[in-house]
């Protein structure tokens, strides 16, 4: 080669020492960074999947703190509820003793009561006060909002869980498929007195007693004698026409639902005529059993249990009490309300759809909204309790006082049970479950951008080598063309 204007050994020297350069520094940029990926040009699919992953971790890693965070509103309302009932403990110990009145005095009574006001009273105070960071958990200000409920059909309406998703309100449609009944059975009355003396053992679902009549007792008699124990035994009885003894009368549980039965049967000897039906005219039986309510909701087939109905599904979760005149009473016509909002949700995904949110009502537990039980018609909460109240310890209701105590006993459990279920079954494995796919994502993400040490040490260590030996065939290539001054000479 004798030209001098045109060195390519030279420019094809400086272009590979340019590559081995660019090389170089992008193997110190991955090292100093430890990501391969910097920017766009280095892996532009990877960059696109990796910022996906990115922003999926994110959204993961919230979720897992949201559920963590629901877990711990709901353990400070289980801890509030928790002392509720200790509260409702104290209280029924003071019912049963009031209740003793052959050895307690009515200044004994009047303590207990002073006692009863006061526990009332602070349900009420940590229904108020029971708060997390502000929010108010046991006020009401969690329990989803029903509009147009309808008390001539719905006594009571406990809704614990509601999937709105984009609509604002949602409507709920009771129909009683099935009537409620009580345990009955039915006496022909003959003459409208009995024929002759009998023993007649009544059962039910609060106990037996042994009840004996005398020939030519009237049926009116026996109905009031029947009437008299009901308390101990759950059984009730009426004549078929008050106007007329002839026309028989009914035994029935003082309940409804297929734990009430009804059981009479003679026993010894006498009364041969004795004979108990399941209806007028109906088959001759000795027991019969009561049957719970059987109603759709919403479409879905509802669990009763007396006149009381529940159902569970992802979609609607509530408990209803329905009124006796409705539950026993099969028309066709469904009664209809609308959940218009409320109720606490929490953001258990990373994305924010209705599958990914649940939703959970926490009901107020003031004393004026807990213990509701229907006496006589009225129904009646733990605020009745209170001096001047219809079933204060005073006024010797304590029958009644301890229906209403153990109705808000039963609540506050079964609330407690229901927050606990929801902590452990649906907020801890949603957290471990998320932390698993945490761990997946990450280490996806990792792969696909962090840089491979071993690998990026060898490549560096490559360009460095590539480099020096560029550089010295530069320098050789730049001095071969000084070997033309040789033809110089």
């Amino acid at each position: 080669m004798a030209r001098i204007n045109t060195n390519v050994p030279s420019l094809i020297a400086r272009s590979n020492l340019n590559k081995s350069a660019g090389d170089l520094g992008l193997r110190l940029q991955r090292l100093s960074t430890g990501l391969r990926i910097n920017r766009g040009a280095d892996d532009p699919a990877g960059l696109i999947v990796s910022e996906r992953l990115r922003s999926e971790m994110k959204g993961i890693q919230q979720a897992i703190n949201n559920s963590e965070r629901a877990s711990s509103v709901i353990a400070t309302t289980e801890g509030y509820l928790a002392e509720v009932a200790d509260l409702l403990n104290s209280i029924k110990s003071l019912v049963v003793a009031t209740a003793n009145t052959g050895g307690i005095s009515q200044e004994e009574i009047d303590a207990n009561q002073l006692q009863v006001d006061s526990a009332i009273e602070s349900i009420t105070r940590i229904s108020n006060t029971a708060s997390f960071a502000g929010l108010q958990l046991l006020n009401g200000s969690l329990e989803y909002l029903t509009s147009g409920v309808a008390p001539s059909a719905i006594a009571g309406a406990n809704i614990h869980g509601v999937q709105f998703g984009g609509n604002s309100s949602i409507g709920v449609a009771v129909e009683v498929t099935q009537s409620a009944q009580t345990g009955a059975l039915f006496f022909s009355g003959g003459v409208g007195t009995l024929a002759s003396s009998i023993t007649l053992e009544i059962a039910g679902s609060l106990g037996v007693q042994t009840l004996s009549f005398v020939s030519g007792t009237a049926l009116s008699a026996v109905v009031a004698a029947v009437n008299t124990v009901k308390d101990t035994t759950g059984v009730s009885a009426e004549l078929a026409n008050g106007a007329n003894q002839a026309s028989g009368f009914f035994f029935n549980s003082t309940s409804f639902g297929s734990d009430e039965f009804v059981s009479v049967r003679r026993i010894g000897q006498g009364g041969a005529f004795w004979q108990t039906y399941a209806t007028p005219g109906g088959n001759a039986t000795q027991r019969d059993a009561g049957r719970d309510v059987t109603a759709i909701i919403n479409g879905a087939l509802a669990t009763g249990n007396g006149t009381s109905i529940s159902l569970n599904t992802p979609a609607l979760s509530l408990d209803l009490d329905l009124t006796q005149a409705f539950a026993t009473t099969v028309s066709g016509n469904p009664s209809t309300f609308d959940l218009v909002g409320g109720g606490a949700t929490f953001q258990l995904g990373p994305s924010i759809t209705t599958t990914q949110q649940v939703g959970v009502g926490i009901t107020s537990v003031a004393a004026s909204r807990i213990g509701g039980t229907t006496i006589s018609n009225a129904r009646y909460f733990l605020d009745s309790l209170k001096s001047g109240q219809t079933n204060a310890l005073t006024k010797g209701r304590a029958a009644e006082s301890n229906s209403i105590l153990d109705a808000a006993v039963t609540e506050i459990s079964v609330m407690r049970g229901r927050l606990g279920a929801f902590e452990r079954n649906t907020l801890q494995t949603n957290s471990r479950s998320l932390q698993i796919g945490f761990e997946n994502i990450t280490a996806s993400e990792s792969k696909i951008r962090d840089t491979d040490f071993a690998e990026e040490s060898a490549m560096l260590s490559r360009a460095q080598i590539l480099q020096q030996a560029g550089t010295s065939v530069l320098a050789t290539a730049n001095s071969t063309a000084q070997n033309v001054l040789a033809l110089l000479r």
